[in-house]
């Protein structure tokens, strides 16, 4: 599956399939947030927040890319990662897009 942030794709004729998106909520586990608290304190990297992210962009273009695939898509254009804090120490991640088919 290719994935572009463009609305195209050089050298391919494009047939638009439809939007398709895949999300997931994450948290991280208390202990973890209570460590990341602390770090607050003296600035620096959240390293298990950004890990947290990481993983949760990962397993949100999982799912867009299955939501895709079962509309027999080629690729997905004009890819998209929109994020929001849930509740303190979680966020949700989209990803989104137009799947499509090469003609």
């Amino acid at each position: 599956m290719i994935l572009v942030n463009t609305d195209y794709i050089s050298g391919k004729e494009l047939e638009m399939l439809g939007l398709v998106k895949g999300s997931t909520i994450q948290s991280k586990n208390l202990g973890k947030d209570i460590t990341q608290s602390f770090k607050t304190l003296v600035g620096g990297e959240l390293k298990a927040y950004n890990e947290m992210m990481n993983d949760a962009r990962a397993l949100a273009t999982k799912r867009m890319v299955e939501e895709a695939e079962a509309l027999g898509a080629d690729a997905i254009v004009n890819v998209r990662y929109a994020s929001a804090a849930v509740m303190q120490g979680a966020a949700e991640v989209m990803a989104y897009g137009t799947a499509v088919k090469f003609r």
